[in-house]
């Protein structure tokens, strides 16, 4: 048990830290260049000054689409449906730890600047989901990326957590979760394992949806745990409440 432990840190260090290296590697080529022009020291330290954002902007893109690559090459993922318990340490279980830790580097030092943009979407699809056209997902507590699936125009407000995992009484379960299209996630839910939600379908802020839930398309649910309501009385509540501020 030791030396699978052992070997998946080093494994994982092995990896990170050729994966940054590549990340880097053009911020590098294009810092050295810089350097080479006959510029004063001044107009040299404004030049890298003006260039360090757009360069961290470049490492930030290179970094999202090399460490997908390199963890699907790898077979690093989280398993369907599976029950790991963590006192065992088997293998299933330490490739899910590493696919973990490297996205976990990834929204750190590129998530925090482009979570919610196009290349966010495209580099969860490239890490395993399954994601339609127009998706936004504003959040960086998305996990498991392989066992998620967004339909076209799917919208996941901040800090929203979706996960294909949880861990229950030592033992890590794993399940997916499926998004229909046009389905909005309000700000600081949670959408826990095994959840459906239909198309169109509405989750409030701060709403919890529990396990295995399967939530109806062109609905509206809200609260802890999630339930259903008349998307049409709120609105009509919305416009009387306007009416009489206004009056």
């Amino acid at each position: 048990m030791r030396w699978r432990v052992c070997w998946t840190v080093v494994s994982l260090i092995v990896v990170e830290t050729l994966v940054i290296a590549t990340a880097l590697s053009p911020v590098v080529v294009a810092w050295f260049l810089l350097a080479s022009l006959p510029l004063a020291p001044a107009a040299r330290l404004v030049v890298f000054a003006l260039t360090a954002g757009p360069l961290y902007l470049v490492f930030a893109l290179t970094l999202m689409p090399v460490s997908a690559m390199v963890t699907r090459a790898l077979g690093w993922r989280t398993p369907l449906h599976a029950e790991m318990r963590i006192t065992d340490l088997e293998w299933p279980l330490l490739n899910w730890v590493r696919y973990v830790a490297v996205n976990q580097v990834v929204r750190v030092l590129a998530g925090q600047l482009l979570r919610g943009t196009p290349p966010w979407s495209a580099y969860l699809r490239l890490s395993g989901s399954r994601v339609g056209r127009d998706v936004y997902v504003n959040s960086l507590a998305v996990a498991d990326y392989d066992l998620l699936e967004f339909g076209d125009g799917v919208v996941i407000g901040a800090d929203a957590h979706i996960a294909g995992h949880t861990v229950e009484r030592g033992v890590v379960k794993t399940a997916p979760v499926r998004f229909g299209p046009r389905v909005t996630v309000g700000v600081g839910s949670i959408v826990d394992i095994g959840v459906t939600v239909g198309a169109g379908c509405q989750i409030g802020a701060l709403t919890f949806v529990p396990k295995h839930a399967t939530l109806e398309a062109d609905a509206v649910y809200v609260g802890v745990p999630a339930r259903r309501i008349d998307g049409r009385r709120i609105r009509s509540t919305t416009i009387a409440d306007r009416a009489r501020r206004i009056s």
